[in-house]
């Protein structure tokens, strides 16, 4: 009866590891997976080598940090995963081979653009919040879901201690290279709450250090 037991907590755990085709992946809630590209072909509109071209993987994030993919679903060979472009909410399908080992993430990161603030939780439970700044009327911090790319030493001053990469993008943002929203932290707390940017996310230098510190690269966000 040991002998059974073991054996079935090791097929579960391989089943865990790598899910069978045709799962999702990622709930971006409180289980989610990612993977860094290995072969830089084009992400297509179906799981197929007929389908349209969406965009093509690339190594490198605007900052020259090594890109990212949150993976949805895979089906037949092919994994869905969303696309760190425009428009916002981008999602294309590679193939599995494109794509190294998947990796895992319980964490998700809300963002509250009426309220005001954040919240990080962990397998459902709140671990982290704070209040934030958003983008101002005319260039607001855009709604969807995204995913955390990058963590980034701040200047100490507009980006204050640390800044976080995001998959999302903005018209116009505070983000170096044009266009990327970030989360990161400012010489202005005063202005938190509020809507003083150009779409990005301020946090105090103490809570944006708090949040480094919990957040995992991968981590699904929802900004609502």
């Amino acid at each position: 009866m040991r002998r059974a037991s073991l054996a079935l907590a090791v097929v579960a755990a391989v089943v865990w590891a790598e899910p069978a085709r045709g799962e999702r992946l990622s709930n971006e809630r409180t289980l989610s997976r990612w993977a860094y590209p290995e072969r830089l072909g084009w992400a297509r509109s179906a799981p197929s080598t007929d389908a349209r071209r969406v965009a093509r993987l690339r190594t490198l994030t605007e900052d020259g940090h090594p890109e990212l993919y949150l993976a949805l679903r895979e089906e037949r060979g092919w994994v869905q995963v969303r696309l760190p472009r425009r428009p916002n909410g981008s999602k294309g399908w590679v193939p599995r081979a494109y794509l190294g080992r998947l990796r895992t993430v319980r964490t998700a990161l809300e963002i509250d653009r009426s309220r005001q603030r954040a919240w990080l939780r962990r397998a459902g439970r709140v671990v982290w919040s704070a209040p934030i700044g958003i983008g101002k009327r005319g260039t607001p911090t855009p709604a969807g879901r995204f995913y955390v790319r990058e963590k980034l030493r701040g200047d100490g001053a507009t980006y204050g201690s640390w800044a976080i990469g995001t998959s999302a993008y903005s018209s116009l943002s505070d983000w170096p290279g044009g266009g990327v929203v970030g989360i990161h932290g400012t010489d202005r707390p005063d202005q938190i709450p509020g809507r003083p940017s150009h779409g990005c996310v301020r946090l105090t230098n103490r809570d944006v250090t708090a949040l480094v510190r919990r957040l995992p690269l991968g981590t699904p966000i929802w900004v609502h």
